[in-house]
């Protein structure tokens, strides 16, 4: 717990599971919010901002709303319900909330029981219902949409800036852009790239985050030559995010190897995708991280 509580490393944080409908909602009008309330005493005990996640998502949804049999009108008024529930139950401890997580395939939208019930008319009626919600019980966290791929100009990042274009043009309130950023030693976005994919966003007046960053290497003991691409491609993320206007946060999805979801036995063989070794050891990326952030060059990159 020593590097998670150092602020001077890491001044917000994002509950992995806890908040997720599968584990808030596990029934109907059934809550459960103990375990994210922990996520939130312990940021709270090093002052750090919760970067809430998620209210609604194809993935990890309870069984009763996956294979329910539905109505637009039932299945809206469920998800009015479980969205207005959480974030009243969190409060102010959310600065932020992804409302919506991952909605877009492609240049399409994602196959789940919302897109095919409502149509994807639920993503902004998700955001009009959050919004509501922050009204409602006073607050004032930012309301997210976060998703992969978008982090480099092409089909899914138009599709992106078209989406929140349409919820924009309802009057709703959508307040940022969550870039998760899962790379690899063999694929990352260069800095240009990851800087223009940015200002897609950043030209709606929207912010934009690095909200899951981790390069995964090609097995679980990468060797020196493999450590410095991961450096690199940590680097220039980190570089453009520093460089683009309204850009206002980045988040490492696990800071070491021991409890990242990248594991070579449920991800072909990848590994090792974190800052820090499972001992805690911090690697070359550490530095490339610290150097980017420093606005200097890297000593550590290949």
């Amino acid at each position: 717990m020593a590097i998670f509580n150092n602020s001077d490393i890491f001044g917000q944080t994002t509950p992995g599971n806890s908040m997720k409908w599968e584990f808030t909602e596990p029934e109907q009008n059934t809550f459960t919010f103990s375990d994210g309330e922990e996520t939130i005493t312990l940021a709270k005990a090093t002052d750090k901002k919760v970067r809430c996640h998620n209210l609604v998502w194809t993935a990890e949804l309870p069984t009763w709303v996956s294979g329910g049999s539905w109505t637009n009108e039932t299945l809206s008024a469920v998800m009015q319900t479980h969205i207005t529930k959480e974030i009243e139950a969190y409060g102010d401890g959310c600065y932020s909330w992804d409302v919506v997580n991952e909605a877009l395939s492609g240049s399409g939208y994602t196959s789940n029981v919302f897109l095919d019930v409502i149509g994807e008319a639920y993503v902004p009626l998700a955001f009009q219902y959050a919004e509501a919600a922050v009204k409602n019980a006073g607050l004032s966290c930012k309301l997210v949409y976060n998703d992969f791929g978008i982090e480099s100009p092409g089909e899914k990042n138009a599709a992106a800036v078209a989406m929140i274009k349409k919820i924009q043009a309802q009057g709703i309130q959508i307040d940022g852009v969550g870039f998760e950023s899962h790379f690899s030693t063999s694929y990352y976005p260069t800095t240009s790239d990851q800087m223009t994919a940015m200002k897609a966003f950043t030209d709606l007046g929207l912010y934009v985050q690095v909200t899951e960053l981790d390069v995964a290497c090609s097995s679980a003991s990468p060797d020196p030559s493999e450590l410095a691409i991961q450096a690199q491609a940590y680097y220039d993320t980190v570089s453009a995010c520093m460089q683009t206007e309204n850009c206002t946060g980045m988040t490492v999805w696990d800071f070491d190897d021991q409890y990242s979801w990248i594991q070579p036995s449920t991800n072909d063989g990848e590994g090792a995708a974190d800052l820090f070794t499972a001992d805690l050891s911090p690697k070359p990326a550490v530095t490339a991280v610290s150097e980017a952030i420093e606005g200097e060059s890297c000593s550590v990159c290949s």
